[in-house]
């Protein structure tokens, strides 16, 4: 009888393997995200995740952990007024997970171990991290791992020190090392209680450097920073790097200045303050806006031209391999780029003397066309369920789709149905438009057939 329970359970782990192997990476990995949300809305709905002690309701739970593992920051509940230590361990791991990837912890598990990574966990890191080829992907991961530790370790030993002046030196480190790996995976979650984020510390030059170093390094892409640190001087860049340091650089500049132009003498968030304090203030919100969800000015004060702005920066988002979201700074500039070519008469798409291959522009409009339609989908269905002005939908439906975390209020006021919504766009941003789509569809063998061409008026 034992041997035939023996077959059995083998009969049903190999019937599993083939299961597992049919699925396609895109289906892997939104699967495993979708697990690891589960398991981390269970953890933080048991009593000892409660400051409390009591049981916060599962959908609230939940609603925090696929923030965290999606890098978000929206949060229902306040992170240090609502969860006791243990919960804030929860959550801070699922922000480290969630920014590296699930196929990165689980590439780390295996170098441990001294396992080899198959060619189909190749495909698989190949698709959570966005990379055009399968080769050296296992040493990829060991440089994001050394990347992360390096650049989370200097960030954490930083805000230690910066506020080791205020409270005990164990609190100090504990609270440097919460908010440097929030800051470095562009979560947004924070310690401070009741909504405020860091807006104690807008003023704060030493504060508002580091948050937004870290934010902006988590938000170039792992390959982009590796690429710097193996060769910081080299004048020689891949095209890839070119643009996202281009169009990161070209982003918060332009988002400072608008930032400061539409909030200065807005006497409910930069109006009060001198001008230096102004400049920060814009930088660190262009900064922020763009993934982050960290905030040093409260969002529901701004300016609806400002609002409606920040929505355009936060639709953009990071950078491919990063750990933020959004469409991505080189899906918007090959859009400009592409835009630019036809406006010019020319058939190629190209900069710095190179050409983009076209598949590479059809995705791209593919992406935007997506996030574009999801977007909005969700903020009519929203404003339609929830009682709300519909610049704060708006803003509110973005923010989760661009992984940003900035908020105008309402989020802790969402319905059941709300919080469903904004979960599944946290969901579908984090992993990617065109990732979810290619998980759900199913897909079809056909012979590939072209006809005849035949030309329509656009324009």
């Amino acid at each position: 009888m034992a041997t035939e329970a023996q077959e059995a359970r083998l009969g049903n782990g190999r019937g599993f393997l083939r299961r597992f192997n049919r699925l396609s990476p895109q289906q892997v990995l939104v699967i495993g995200f979708a697990a690891l949300i589960v398991v981390g809305g269970l953890l933080l709905s048991l009593p000892v995740a409660s400051r409390r002690g009591d049981r916060l309701p599962f959908a609230d739970a939940l609603f925090t952990s696929t923030s965290a593992v999606c890098v978000t920051g929206l949060v229902v509940v306040d992170t240090h007024d609502q969860f006791s230590l243990f919960g804030q361990l929860v959550i801070i791991c699922l922000i480290q997970i969630g920014g590296l990837g699930i196929m990165t912890i689980s590439t780390l598990v295996f170098l441990i171990l001294g396992k080899r990574v198959t060619l189909r966990g190749r495909i698989l890191i190949q698709e959570a991290m966005n990379q055009l080829t399968l080769e050296g992907m296992v040493r990829l991961i060991k440089k994001v791992i050394v990347v992360t530790v390096v650049v989370e370790g200097i960030g954490a030993i930083l805000l230690a020190l910066r506020w080791s002046g205020e409270m005990s030196f164990p609190k100090a480190a504990y609270y440097g090392l919460f908010h440097a790996v929030s800051a470095f995976c562009n979560a947004g979650f924070d310690l401070f209680g009741g909504f405020k984020s860091l807006s104690m510390y807008r003023n704060d030059i030493g504060i508002n450097l580091i948050i937004t170093g870290l934010i902006i390094i988590g938000g170039l892409g792992f390959t982009v920073v590796t690429e710097l640190l193996e060769n910081p001087f080299s004048p020689k860049r891949s095209l890839h790097t070119k643009l996202v340091i281009r169009a990161t650089l070209s982003l918060i500049a332009v988002g400072t200045v608008i930032v400061f132009l539409l909030e200065a003498k807005n006497p409910n968030t930069l109006g009060s303050l001198g001008v230096g304090e102004k400049v920060i203030g814009s930088y660190f919100q262009a900064v922020t806006a763009r993934t982050a969800g960290f905030s040093t000015i409260p969002s529901g004060n701004l300016r609806p031209a400002t609002l409606f702005f920040l929505v355009i920066l936060m639709f953009i988002g990071a950078s491919p391999g990063s750990t933020g979201g959004g469409i991505k700074t080189t899906t918007f500039i090959t859009l400009f780029l592409a835009v630019l070519s036809v406006i010019k008469g020319r058939d190629d798409v190209e900069i710095y003397e190179r050409r983009i291959p076209k598949r590479l522009v059809d995705r791209a409009l593919a992406v935007s066309m997506i996030s574009l339609t999801m977007v909005v989908a969700i903020t009519m269905v929203l404003s339609s369920v929830q009682k709300f002005e519909f610049l704060e939908v708006l803003f509110e439906t973005v923010s989760a789709f661009g992984t940003v975390g900035l908020s105008t209020g309402i989020t802790p006021h969402l319905a059941l149905p709300g919080k469903i919504l904004i979960m599944l766009t946290m969901f579908s941003g984090r992993l990617g438009p065109l990732t979810v789509a290619a998980a759900i569809a199913q897909k079809q063998h056909i012979v590939q057939v072209r006809y005849p061409e035949e030309k329509i008026m656009v324009g």
